[in-house]
């Protein structure tokens, strides 16, 4: 059965325990930044910084209000970082609905970097893409070696709050509906984001305002690129054509090739 996490941001008290959780789990070092003027640290999502919590200061009829939200890989069942990817480092779980990203796969090509519609991976800083040795640097894998033993991810652990839950999605997607209905009375734009978009996201939000206030698109739409060819010819056809006009290295073909002999012999 898909799973799924709900975040309501009307319960979310910005302390970022989800944060930490998510590094230490992951063994992610600590970024070093400087004060921007914000509460927000560190400023951005990176190859070391898979969940952050995003502070904004909302002007309610006059009144100032804290505005708190959680931002990390949205883990679309539409994914097109999925369907861009032409090593398969990016697997959607076809029980759990997660996105997994394998490092070790990953030819450093930045499509995915390019054709997220939520703008979530980042192309590690620390190497070089143009001597072909770049690579997308880490993004939330839904704690997948977690949840596929029976454990909750480690955000959803330490929430103090319970603004984050962890669940199977449909009764999520239920419970999301209840507490958007509740709030309308007292927020009129409250809304379930993540419901449908993009296939439905395993990653709910129950908003109490528009998604534009949460610097989420309103209609999230998967690039036409990124379906106008399938898997496979990107890992054959297209990487051949790609590295004929100079643009992969002979290492990431080779790479790509050999994943692709890997797949076909069935030894993937």
């Amino acid at each position: 059965m898909a799973k799924a996490m709900l975040n309501d941001v009307t319960m979310c008290i910005g302390c970022r325990a989800c944060q930490i959780a998510c590094k230490q789990w992951h063994d992610l070092p600590a970024v070093k930044t400087h004060n921007l003027g914000t509460f927000e640290n560190p400023p951005d999502l990176s190859a070391d910084t898979w969940t952050r919590i995003h502070f904004r200061e909302f002007d309610d009829n006059g009144t100032l209000k804290w505005l708190f939200s959680k931002h990390q890989c949205l883990h679309c069942t539409e994914a097109s970082c999925v369907d861009v990817c032409p090593s398969g480092a990016l697997k959607r779980d076809p029980h759990f609905g997660f996105v997994t990203y394998n490092e070790n796969r990953c030819t450093g090509c930045g499509y995915c970097v390019e054709f997220c519609p939520f703008k979530i991976p980042r192309m590690d800083e620390h190497v070089s893409k143009l001597l072909g040795t770049g690579k997308m640097g880490g993004k939330c894998d839904f704690c997948c070696d977690r949840v596929s033993n029976g454990l909750e991810p480690a955000c959803a652990k330490v929430c103090p709050t319970g603004a984050i839950k962890f669940g199977e999605r449909d009764a999520l997607v239920m419970e999301g509906r209840e507490r958007v209905a509740a709030l309308k009375a007292t927020h009129p734009d409250a809304n379930l984001y993540g419901e449908y978009e993009l296939g439905g996201l395993h990653m709910l939000y129950v908003l109490d305002r528009k998604p534009a206030v949460y610097d989420f698109p309103e209609n999230p739409q998967k690039p036409a690129a990124a379906t106008s060819l399938p898997i496979e010819k990107w890992t054959g056809i297209g990487l051949g054509l790609l590295a004929g006009a100079g643009i992969l290295t002979a290492s990431v073909v080779a790479r790509a090739r050999m994943i692709q002999e890997e797949k076909e012999n069935g030894t993937e």
